[in-house]
């Protein structure tokens, strides 16, 4: 399996938007990727997009987030528009990802996948095709009921460590998912062991990604 160096023109840390049409999506998807990475010194600076959720956990974004992203150079942004409504309120939403366009100018995005099931993370992941449209995009994967998980093409091998503190960070900051059948440890870690088998990872745990467009430089 060939292995692919994340590095810009001049081989400095990147700048890195994450997007999640919900809190605890980034987390979920892609939440070991960023800690192997700031771990490595790849980010220079991180932008971390919520678009939804009530002050509960609008809080709980802000908190896991700040703690995640601890001193990298970051900028969190929680909106809260109505879950399970993006399609029928699409103009706002792109009017916030023409925003982040304008202020944001990263070197890789990192989005839900296209064939998601949920219809708030579908609009967010074609919202970022149709914003960035000369970035390197990863698609993350979310497990949920209905059973949209995929054939992924792009893998990121964890550490045990990272891969124990991804789910303790899940399970300390989002509380309020706890009463869902699906939100528990055992998930979490059979996906990341799934997806570490798929591409022989010598920890035996990664995460997935869709890329559906790259240049080889």
């Amino acid at each position: 399996m060939l292995p692919l160096l994340l590095r810009n023109g001049a081989a400095k840390p990147v700048r890195m938007l994450a997007i999640g049409a919900h809190p605890d999506d980034i987390e979920i998807g892609c939440g070991g990727t960023v800690v192997r990475l700031l771990e490595q010194g790849a980010l220079g600076e991180v932008w971390w997009v919520v678009l939804s959720g009530t002050p509960e956990r609008v809080a709980e974004a802000r908190a896991s987030a700040t703690a995640l992203l601890g001193k990298v150079p970051h900028q969190i942004i929680v909106t809260e528009f109505a879950d399970g409504f993006f399609p029928y309120i699409g103009q706002d939403v792109k009017g916030l990802f023409e925003r982040l366009k304008r202020d944001c100018a990263p070197d890789i995005v990192l989005t839900h996948q296209r064939d998601d099931l949920h219809q708030d993370h579908r609009l967010t992941c074609d919202l970022t095709w149709n914003t960035f449209r000369d970035h390197l995009i990863l698609e993350y994967e979310v497990p949920k009921y209905d059973g949209d998980l995929g054939r992924p093409n792009l893998f990121v091998t964890l550490s045990d460590s990272i891969s124990a503190q991804k789910i303790r960070h899940l399970m300390t900051y989002f509380a309020s998912q706890a009463s869902k059948h699906w939100f528990e440890e055992g998930l979490f870690s059979g996906l990341l062991r799934v997806r570490g088998m798929e591409c022989k990872s010598p920890t035996s745990y990664a995460e997935a990604f869709y890329c559906r467009k790259a240049v080889l430089a």
